[in-house]
């Protein structure tokens, strides 16, 4: 476990002296630095940290301010940090994640980021409505004349929405897609990553999740041999693949677990039928074992 600092300035004329010297106090053993405009979405530094952090770990600020573009963005990144069990502090704000007094705070926080979006909508609905009434066409002039700096702004913005969204979502596949590829074909790894999503959340298609590899690889968070070609692998071969693919991820997964995610993923057996058994499982497992497939592990 390690505690990593992240410090900020908005121009090259500033110094992140200050926030350094606090950070190290703090027992940080890595600190991150940039130099970004507190409102801007181009953080390259803090979004390559954040995939780069791991259970365990605490992200450490000097204050709220050097992370976040709003409100709503600072409880968005807590949530993912929560999510994938990094810790957060910041040392002058009454935000650690490790105490209960936080957590109170946060809850707090929540209900504010809540009523700042609900504003932001009231205030556009009603600016819309005033325009109307005014006669005034809505939309980006720019955009209706064909100006090309108003088109390519547009087109930045709608880009940073979609990272967003894959931000929001990249503990989802990441990791899966990191392990995967490129040793087991995109349909595969897809089927895979579904079986493991919560109720209700959106299922990946290959070619979505294909976007959004090559995204991440373009922002240098996934190595570019993850979007190589798979392995032609039929029948057995393909099937060892994914049984060891599955205990690969939770070592710890049971024979009847397994044979329970297979029949969600819809494989069929090596007999072709929709109903695996136990000892089914166990001969690929250990199959796989043999081929060392499986780095070492035992069978569930």
């Amino acid at each position: 476990m390690a505690r990593i600092g992240y410090a900020r300035v908005s121009t090259g004329e500033q110094t992140t002296a200050g926030q350094l010297v606090e950070l190290r106090a703090a027992g940080c053993a890595r600190i991150h630095e940039e130099h970004a405009s507190g409102g801007s979405r181009d953080r390259p530094v803090l979004n390559r940290l954040l995939h780069e952090l791991r259970p365990g770990d605490t992200l450490v600020i000097v204050r709220l301010d050097r992370l976040a573009r709003s409100l709503s963005h600072l409880l968005d990144v807590i949530e993912t940090l929560e999510a994938r069990g990094v810790g957060f502090k910041s040392l002058n704000d009454p935000v650690d994640t490790s105490s209960p007094e936080s957590k109170f705070t946060l809850q707090v926080l929540g209900a504010a980021a809540e009523l700042e979006r609900s504003l932001i909508r009231n205030r556009t609905v009603a600016g819309l409505k005033a325009a109307r009434e005014a006669g005034r066409i809505g939309g980006n002039p720019g955009l209706r004349s064909g100006d090309k700096e108003a088109i390519r702004k547009i087109t930045r913005a709608r880009d940073d929405a979609h990272f967003a969204k894959l931000e929001e979502t990249a503990t989802q596949w990441v990791p899966e897609v990191r392990r995967l590829r490129p040793g087991m074909p995109w349909e595969d790894v897809t089927r895979m990553i579904n079986t493991r999503l919560d109720p209700g959340v959106r299922p990946w298609t290959k070619e979505r999740l294909v976007r959004a590899v090559k995204r991440y690889v373009k922002e240098g968070f996934l190595e570019k041999g993850v979007l190589s070609r798979a392995p032609r692998r039929r029948g057995s071969g393909r099937l060892l693949a994914i049984v060891a693919g599955i205990k690969g991820a939770a070592p710890g997964i049971t024979l009847q677990e397994i044979a329970a995610l297979l029949e969600k993923m819809r494989e069929p057996t090596p007999r072709g039928r929709s109903k695996w058994q136990v000892s089914s499982v166990k001969m690929l497992l250990d199959r796989a074992e043999r081929e060392g497939m499986l780095g070492g592990q035992n069978e569930g």
